[in-house]
């Protein structure tokens, strides 16, 4: 399980140093000029041009990508070019507020998304199956910004029992701050709710039809033994996949519902490094949801190993077989 491990760090600190070439090659081809787009356009050339030396602009690409890649090695991911300090406390601040809304998400959408969807594979062709069905599938084809527009005009400017904005101000109470991120993830829920809905439901239909579930059966054991200890183990393996794969989306892929309820998120702060051609900003707010991404990923392969005997077997097999290559 060591060799494993390791095996699977390896190739994600491969891939996160692919992630940052990309993330720092992306942010040096993109149009515009940073003195430009801090100084404004009527500034003078001359200004402009002293502006990017000093921001190390005009450096050979290799050394900007070498500094850089050091800072990070060393904590220090650059100085922000509309800011003029660290990239680090905003970076830090926006993925904290990411994760609150994400969380608040998690928590409602992963264990409705379950039940709907064992419920629906119960009841397969049934009635309660095509209403789920069809539910999850329209709600998951709604954009963000017109289910969070519709959220806003319901809730907040007609029934007025939820706030507009995502944020309830600096130091406010928990409960506060609950309330303000309800309205926020309202659409996020729906989006995902057909996707674990329908992964719920097809794992569940398939292990329903496994030997294992028959012999369970056979065996005499309470149905309730049955789909907890037998269907609902192995139905919920492709579901926990589908989960770490939308935690990237969750985090760093908010952009609209952020903007939309002026929630100070990762996403927004990207959206925003962009706009302004804020290229370290841009450059860690990428690499930090890559990481985040990874590590969730990281965390869905240990999880499905040790809830599948089969795929613990599988890993275990591939780090021996790796060892004895080596050895070899």
């Amino acid at each position: 399980m060591a060799t494993f491990l390791l095996r699977r760090f390896g190739l994600m600190l491969l891939t996160l140093w692919l992630l940052s070439l990309l993330v720092f090659l992306a942010g040096q081809v993109l149009p515009g000029d940073p003195g430009r787009a801090i100084l404004g356009p009527l500034a003078a050339q001359s200004a402009v041009q002293a502006l990017d030396t000093q921001l190390g602009v005009n450096s050979p690409l290799l050394t900007r990508y070498l500094s850089w890649l050091g800072g990070i090695f060393r904590g220090d991911l650059g100085l922000s070019y509309s800011y003029r300090s660290a990239v680090a406390p905003f970076v830090w601040h926006a993925l904290f507020n990411s994760l609150k809304l994400a969380a608040l998400a998690f928590v409602v959408v992963v264990p409705l998304g379950i039940a709907g969807g064992v419920l629906a594979a119960l009841r397969a062709g049934r009635l309660t199956d095509r209403i789920i069905s069809v539910t999850g599938l329209s709600l998951a084809t709604v954009p963000e910004f017109v289910s969070g527009i519709v959220v806003i005009v319901l809730f907040a400017v007609t029934w007025k029992v939820l706030p507009v904005t995502a944020s309830a101000g600096q130091g406010a109470p928990a409960g506060a701050q609950l309330e303000h991120l309800i309205l926020p993830a309202i659409p996020l829920v729906f989006v995902l709710f057909g996707y674990f809905a329908r992964m719920a439901r097809a794992g569940t239909i398939d292990a329903l039809a496994a030997d294992y579930t028959r012999t369970a059966v056979l065996k005499g054991l309470p149905r309730r033994t049955v789909l907890l200890r037998h269907v609902l183990r192995n139905s919920l393996l492709p579901t926990i996949t589908v989960i770490a794969t939308q935690t990237g989306y969750l985090i760093g892929g908010l952009v609209v519902v952020e903007t939309l309820f002026n929630y100070q998120g990762i996403g927004n702060l990207i959206y925003k490094a962009a706009q302004s051609k804020d290229f370290p900003m841009l450059e860690a707010g990428v690499l930090t949801v890559g990481v985040v991404y990874a590590l969730a990923t990281l965390a869905a392969d240990l999880l499905l190993i040790a809830l599948s005997p089969r795929l613990r077997a599988s890993a275990l097999g591939s780090a021996r077989a790796g060892q004895e290559g080596g050895a070899a």
